[in-house]
């Protein structure tokens, strides 16, 4: 039976008198699943992926102030050129990642990248333990840097996963349930750091986030094992069977893929779209916490004091609205959702001008963005090909989001320069934010007919 179409747990062919006899653990099985809208078969699996999300967050979250406050440590400028190599470093580092996907097996190259960014944390302590004279602005740098790649590969490949393990029907009613457990994470992440730095030391942290990292891998390779019964059309029966054959290819096949699918270009442009608009809620933020704060640890604590409340913003959202939103109004509906909420948020920061209006558009924009537009952009992957998930995904969610940065930190930079500040940004992100919702109306009515095309192929 389609995972679509199979009964919530514990539905169908039960007697109504021997209900009684069944184990508590079944009946409160059945009522979780009543509640979140699973089917037969899918708690497991939600949990699984939602306890590596957490993972996964965790350990960027307990990173991310400091890497932010380590980048102000020579102006705001310098950030702008920190895009540019962070963009670069990424663009190079995608043929080595192909190259990995066409060469091992899924588990395999996983396994690979987060065991890589575990062991480079391990090389930062080091550093910081056994050389703590080497460290200066420069090494904060070369820390940006290297976190800005990491950040987006190591969600990149677990989204990625995700797409090869569950249908379009299911991510449409599931991502956004997982995507709470690293809504978790993010909350955790700064408050467990803020914990561990005074009992530990700071360089204790990034063995801490390194130890979520491998735990990350143990959680990817469960949930394969329990995952793999979810195929429900020839394409995925295809990937469930040949699940740890390589994919093959040529490592650059991610980058043509995107190029000559009208499809996969449209999530590109969505992407490059969302980041810039991004970039310009991040300098903004600099720029006013730079205003407000000057000592290291103050920014610090600022930051991840902005974090942690915006997260919370996020889980609510996720909570609440998410799902219903996306089961009720479509992958469309949410994906343009998030264009409108920033032009608007971005006007009402205009008009007041004030730091609370900047945590209120912070928030608008990150709790949008990650409780309700994540899990939708992520569902408009499970409707392409498996080497497509992994080598076209790893080019848009890495190179194309890092070249949206670098575009957003120009134009921002010189919109500063020529004086227009606030009053310029808005002039730049309405009209962008216009088109931005477009292309996702777009995209969610093309990936409804992919997914259509596919459950047809399933059923002949």
């Amino acid at each position: 039976m389609p995972s679509g179409t199979s009964p919530p747990v514990g539905g169908g062919g039960i007697v109504c008198g021997m209900d009684t006899h069944r184990p508590r653990y079944a009946r409160l099985q059945q009522r979780i699943a009543g509640l979140f809208n699973l089917r037969r078969g899918e708690l497991a699996p939600v949990l699984v992926a939602g306890l590596f999300f957490f993972c996964i967050l965790t350990a960027l979250q307990m990173l991310r102030p400091a890497r932010d406050a380590l980048g102000m440590e020579r102006g705001i400028e310098s950030i702008r050129w920190l895009f540019i190599g962070t963009a670069v470093v990424t663009l190079l580092v995608n043929p080595l990642f192909g190259w990995l996907v066409s060469r091992l097996r899924r588990l395999q190259f996983i396994s690979a990248t987060y065991g890589f960014f575990a062991l480079s944390l391990a090389g930062f302590w080091g550093l910081l333990v056994f050389a703590p004279g080497a460290v200066g602005a420069r090494s904060g740098q070369v820390f940006y840097v290297w976190f800005s790649v990491f950040n987006l590969f190591v969600t990149m490949v677990f989204w990625a996963l995700l797409a090869d393990r569950f249908s379009s029907e299911q991510g449409k009613r599931l991502f956004a349930l997982i995507a709470v457990g690293g809504t978790l994470g993010a909350i955790f992440g700064p408050w467990l750091a803020s914990q561990l730095s005074e009992l530990l030391g700071t360089p204790a942290l990034l063995l801490v986030a390194a130890g979520f990292l491998l735990l990350g891998i143990a959680l990817a390779w469960w949930l394969v094992r329990i995952a793999g019964d979810r195929a429900t059309t020839p394409t995925q029966v295809d990937d469930v069977r040949d699940g740890e054959q390589r994919i093959g290819g040529s490592a650059w096949a991610g980058l043509r893929a995107v190029f000559s699918s009208p499809y996969l270009l449209g999530i590109a442009g969505y992407v490059l779209a969302m980041t810039i608009v991004a970039t310009f809620v991040y300098f903004t933020r600099l720029q006013m916490v730079a205003a407000a704060e000057s000592d290291l640890d103050a920014r610090t604590g600022l930051l991840a004091s902005i974090d942690m409340w915006t997260q919370v913003a996020v889980l609510l959202l996720q909570l609440t609205l998410t799902g219903h939103v996306i089961r009720r109004f479509g992958l469309a509906f949410a994906l343009a959702l998030l264009p409108i909420a920033n032009a608007l948020g971005f006007i009402g920061l205009a008009i007041f001008g004030s730091f609370a209006a900047l945590v209120l558009l912070e928030a608008l924009n990150k709790a949008v963005q990650r409780g309700l537009t994540r899990p939708a952009r992520e569902a408009l992957f499970t409707v392409i090909s498996r080497e497509d998930k992994y080598k076209a995904k790893a080019v848009i969610d890495t190179f194309v989001y890092r070249g949206g940065d670098v575009a957003g930190a120009q134009v921002e930079g010189l919109l500063g320069r020529l004086g227009m500040a606030l009053g310029g940004l808005v002039t730049v992100v309405v009209p962008l934010a216009l088109a931005w919702a477009m292309l996702g109306l777009w995209l969610g009515r093309a990936q409804g007919r992919k997914a259509t095309s596919e459950q047809k192929m399933g059923s002949e």
